[in-house]
This record gives structure tokens, C-alpha cells and sequence, in this order.
């Protein structure tokens, strides 16, 4: 792959599946039981909701910034620096649990509950929205992927990445199980989230090379109305905000359809999630690299667009085996699509941008996830069961857009 007519090294795609592995571990950590620390700080489901809002409504702002500076000052400078903010923000979130829970204010509303607001629960707010605010590291990472493969080895390669985020997101609650039992508690798993963000910040530094080395062309400086005029870009990053808005929904509506329709218990839940996981890596693993062989990114979005739909169909029924059916679908409709919308939008935009597009694309998906996530609650609690149903006509009406891509890759193919 040439960039401005020089040949860079080989780079060796390890090293960034292990960074990335590495955070969503980090986070797969703490996950399981912030919602006991919100309770145990004085906050209430609705403050919990926020303190999970924090995190994309930061990485809002930040995301664009970083990816803009990774394409002039480089990836792995930028990585670097938004890893050294996630192992911050770990630091910060330590310190709530030396801190005296000291009342700040007390709410009694009949709109959000009654709770009080305590110093370490303000450190919580503090810390997730730091991580936020320096979380672009996704956006880098896809960037970099981008400028180490080949186009027709991209789809298969972000599946890679794909696999190394979910087998974080495994891992990481499993361990948090068996740190916490400890009498130290929730300390120890959130002090194994700091250090493992140490590692990664370690590994970026001392064998992450520059993906970068052969550009000689400074890129112009790119903000959001630049983005928007590269052809085809607004139209892709429409679909990012739906798929994630359908998402969202899903994830805030799903624990509660677990509790209130199907009777499960956090085991069974993790169960669930855990064979949902497997199953993703199955099909991002074997399942993809043969399917790329065959079809293209945008047929691959098409056919993992409708199966992921239909999944959410299947879970308005409330049947446990219908649910399990469901995970199945998701895994292969998800495992298709996600990085086929990946390698699409890496193509389209080009060898100079790639950061900035990341950047407002993952600044579309945080949006889409602060929708998504008050939007899912609430339409579970007036319709229940039927909340569903909208994800899935949010997912169906990707799958009528993706038909649009087929003629991207061809004008993708011709300008090559």
C-alpha cells in the first residue's frame, strides 16, 4: 500500500488488537457493579443512567479533536495520549473510595427520585467523563487499522478488531467476579482496570510503531463541514448514528425485558451475554474470513442488517429459547455488518482523513448512544416488550440504506 508514493514498513496488526483488547478489559472490569457504587455513593437509577451518559457525551467533543490531530501529529502520538487519559481516569476513580461520602445535595423529586449528591459520587461523574473526553482512542485505533491494510483486507481485519473488543467484554466481567469477592471488594477489580490501562499505555510506547511513516503531504486541517463534503461521507455517517441508536435502545431495554418478562437473575444475564460474545467471535472470526471471499463489505452490511433486525423481533416475545434464537441472530447479523460499515467508511475516506472521519463518526455513534440510552428506558417503560420493535425498524431502515452502498464500492473501485 503506497502513500504519496512511498512504501512503508510492514506493521504488524498485534500490538493494536492488544491495545484495544486492553481497554474494553479495563472496562469490562468496573461494568458489573458501578451501578452497586452509584447506590452505595447516594445516587439512584436515574443518576446512574447520567454517570453512563457521561462517558459518549464527552467523547462527543473529544473524538473529532483527536482524530483531526492523529492525521497531523500522527497515530500513535494521539493514541498514546488517550491512553494515558483512560489510566487518569482510572487514578481519579480511585481516589472515591478514599474519600468520606460527604452530602453535597440532596434531591427529593417526583420526576428523578430521591438521592444525594456525594463527593465521591461527584468523583465518578469526574472520572467517566474524562475517560470520555479522551476517548477517541476507538476512533485512532480504526484509523490506524486503516492505514496499515490493504482495502481488501480491511473488512476482515476490523473483524479482528471486532473479536479483540469482545473478547475484553468477556473476560472483563468474569474477573471482575473473582476480584471482588476479596474483602476489599469493588477496590481491587477498578485498581486491575488502572494498571491494565498502565500496560496498554506501556505497549503503545514501546511497540506501537507510527502507521504513518511515509507521509510527506501535511493534510489540511479537516473540521466538521470539511467532513461533510467528501462524497458519500454524510450518507455513512447517517447509518453510524442509526445503528447505534438501535443499539442503545437495545441495551438499556434488554436488562430490564431480563428482569421484569423473563424472571433472570444477574447470572443468567451474564450467561446470556457471555454465549452472545462466543458466538460474535465465532463469526468474526472463521464465519467473516470466508464470507469476504465471496461477497462485498456492502452485501455483507445488507444481509448482517436484516438477520440483526429480525433479532430484535424475536425478543418481543418474552420466550427464553426465542431469546437464545435471538442472541444467535445478533451475533451473525452484528459480526457481518459492523465491520463492513468499518471497511466501507475507512475506503471512502481516503488516505488523508481517515482520522478526522473516524473522529465525527464516533462523535455520531456517542450522540446516537446518549439518545439511545435515555430513549431505551423510557420506551420500555410505557410499551415494554414492544420498545423492540423500534430498534428493529431502526435496523430494517439501515438495511433499506445499505442497498446505496453497493454503488459506493463501485465508484471506490473506479477511482483505484
Amino acid at each position: 500500500m503506497e502513500q504519496n508514493g512511498c512504501e512503508p514498513k510492514k506493521v504488524r496488526l498485534f500490538p493494536l488488537l492488544l491495545i484495544n483488547f486492553i481497554n474494553t478489559l479495563g472496562f469490562g472490569l468496573v461494568l458489573p457493579f458501578l451501578v452497586f457504587l452509584v447506590d452505595r455513593f447516594g445516587g439512584n437509577a436515574i443518576v446512574y443512567g447520567f454517570i453512563g451518559a457521561m462517558y459518549p457525551a464527552f467523547q462527543l467533543i473529544g473524538a473529532p479533536i483527536l482524530g483531526r490531530w492523529s492525521d497531523l501529529h500522527g497515530r500513535k502520538k494521539i493514541l498514546f495520549i488517550t491512553q494515558a487519559g483512560t489510566l487518569l481516569s482510572w487514578i481519579i476513580f480511585l481516589l472515591a473510595f478514599f474519600t468520606p461520602v460527604e452530602t453535597l445535595l440532596e434531591v427529593n423529586s417526583a420526576i428523578f427520585g430521591a438521592f444525594i449528591i456525594t463527593i465521591p459520587l461527584l468523583i465518578l461523574f469526574i472520572a467517566r467523563s474524562f475517560d470520555g473526553l479522551t476517548g477517541g482512542n476507538i476512533a485512532v485505533a480504526n484509523a490506524y487499522l486503516a492505514d496499515i491494510t490493504e482495502e481488501k483486507d480491511r473488512n476482515r481485519n476490523f473483524g479482528k478488531m471486532s473479536i479483540s473488543t469482545n473478547l475484553g467484554f468477556i473476560i472483563g466481567p468474569a474477573l471482575a467476579g473473582l476480584l471482588s469477592i476479596t474483602m476489599y471488594g469493588e477496590l481491587i477489580p477498578v485498581l486491575a482496570a488502572a494498571l491494565i490501562s498502565l500496560a496498554g499505555t506501556i505497549v503503545i510506547a514501546l511497540y506501537l510503531p507510527e502507521s504513518r511513516q511515509c507521509t510527506i503531504k501535511k493534510p489540511e486541517k479537516m473540521g466538521f463541514r470539511e467532513v461533510i463534503r467528501i462524497k458519500n461521507i454524510p450518507y455513512m455517517l447517517l447509518i453510524y448514528f442509526l445503528i447505534f441508536l438501535g443499539f442503545n435502545i437495545f441495551y438499556t431495554a434488554f436488562p430490564l425485558h431480563a428482569i421484569k418478562a423473563l424472571q433472570w437473575s444477574v447470572a443468567d444475564m451474564g450467561i446470556y451475554f457471555s454465549v452472545l460474545g462466543i458466538i460474535m467471535i465465532a463469526v468474526q472470526g472463521p464465519v467473516l474470513s470466508q464470507a469476504v471471499k465471496k461477497y462485498s463489505d456492502a452485501q455483507l452490511a445488507i444481509f448482517g442488517s436484516i438477520v440483526l433486525g429480525t433479532n430484535f423481533i424475536l425478543l418481543v416475545t418474552g420466550n427464553i429459547a426465542l431469546t437464545y434464537l435471538a442472541a444467535f441472530f445478533f451475533a451473525l447479523g452484528n459480526g457481518l455488518m459492523w465491520p463492513s460499515i468499518l471497511s466501507i467508511i475507512s475506503k471512502l475516506a481516503g488516505k488523508e482523513h481517515q482520522g478526522a472521519v473516524q473522529g465525527f463518526a464516533s462523535s455520531f455513534s456517542s450522540l446516537a448512544s446518549i439518545v439511545g440510552l435515555i430513549l431505551g428506558g423510557f420506551l420500555y417503560e410505557i410499551l415494554g416488550g414492544i420498545s423492540f420493535i423500534i430498534a428493529a425498524a431502526i435496523v430494517y431502515t439501515v438495511f433499506l440504506l445499505s442497498f446505496r452502498m453497493l454503488s459506493f464500492e463501485r465508484e471506490v473501485q473506479e477511482e483505484v
